[in-house]
């Protein structure tokens, strides 16, 4: 019986992200469903770490490889790893989490061993002995379970479809796989992050808050006031470290030589982009019923809107609670009180 492999990455500190866990989760009940052996292989500057973190989890087998030049995201050296370890576990079912350093190798990875690969996977069980996994199509209003014959079959898992594994670390050993040396024309010489406080996109964070075009449009005055549109937004995002989410018309308003708001990219976009944020709670502002965005946040748990127009799309179903008030004026007061309640604590 052929095992189902688990191919995971490293962080910097060599243990393994929320994502990686939630894949874990996936990939244990696979194989107690199917009865096939779980193997899990670990790539990264170093893998023991890794592997102590799971060595509770109950994987039959664990292989690694590890060293500097896989310490870093890069397409050479993480196809040939996951294409050498793919070879030593010889499985059927390969699932990964879709992390950005995955879902830019694995499909390769699968037509090198001959296989078929698929993304942005949300369930998989087993249907009469058969793997089968879900999928939306279409802006996310169509929902698809999907088979394949090709095999291995590598399964991109998206974030926020498992619970994480949990339990406690230990010992495990890991059998090293060799791989040749590779000639990389590509050198990592460092990493140019912005300061946690100024990071807008907050996977984990419990609340999403989604800004519309309304933000950079003329205001009740008949002007635009992008500068009090940025201080609000920015001040609620640092007093409820809330991640930024964006509307298609907001962050395309770039290119069509609009007002902008500095900080937001196509990163923030949620909707067209199949972007599917899974935060316990989301606050939508100034986006006037956008229907992209309404299909961008369909997993957010509670939802909540800002706008003048009680008769809007958001007004009609599409929100739990819609608050008739002027965004800014509105936010305004909501930071105020953040404020005021932030030194009162501190006080206290």
């Amino acid at each position: 019986m052929q095992p189902i492999l688990l191919l995971v990455h490293t962080e910097s500190d060599g243990t393994l992200a929320k994502h990686a866990l939630e894949s874990l989760s996936a990939a244990l009940t696979a194989a107690r469903e199917s009865g096939c052996p779980l193997t899990v292989g670990i790539v990264g500057g170093q893998v023991q770490p890794a592997a102590d973190q799971i060595a509770a989890a109950g994987a039959d087998r664990i292989l690694g490889i590890a060293g500097e030049a896989f310490g870093q995201p890069r397409y050479a050296t993480d196809a040939a790893a996951t294409e050498a370890i793919g070879r030593a576990a010889g499985a059927a079912i390969v699932l990964a989490p879709s992390t950005s350093r995955w879902a830019r190798v694995l499909p390769g990875v699968a037509y090198r061993l001959g296989g078929r690969a698929d993304t942005h996977i949300t369930a998989i069980q087993w249907r009469d002995g058969q793997a089968a996994v879900t999928r939306w199509f279409y802006r996310q209003r169509m929902e698809a379970v999907l088979t394949r014959e090709q095999r291995p079959w590598v399964v991109l898992l998206d974030p926020g479809c498992f619970a994480p594994w949990s339990g406690p670390a230990g010992s495990a050993p890991v059998e090293m796989v060799a791989v040749e040396a590779l000639a990389t024309r590509t050198t990592v010489t460092g990493i140019h992050a912005p300061q946690a406080d100024q990071q807008t996109i907050r996977p984990d964070a419990k609340l999403l808050l989604v800004a519309g075009a309304g933000w950079t449009k003329k205001q009740a005055d008949g002007a635009i006031h992008g500068a009090d549109a940025e201080r609000l937004i920015l001040g609620f995002l640092h007093a409820t470290q809330a991640s930024l989410g964006g509307s298609k018309s907001l962050v395309d308003a770039s290119g069509e030589g609009e007002a902008v708001l500095g900080f937001m990219t196509h990163l923030n976009q949620i909707g067209q982009t199949g972007s599917t944020p899974r935060h316990r709670k989301g606050l939508s502002t100034c986006c006037h019923g956008e229907e992209p965005h309404v299909v961008g946040w369909r997993f957010v748990n509670e939802r909540r809107a800002i706008n003048l127009d009680a008769n809007c799309g958001w007004a009609r179903g599409k929100a739990d609670v819609v608050y008739v008030a002027d965004a800014f004026a509105l936010m305004e007061q909501v930071n105020r009180t953040l404020e005021a309640s932030r030194l009162q604590t501190t006080r206290v």
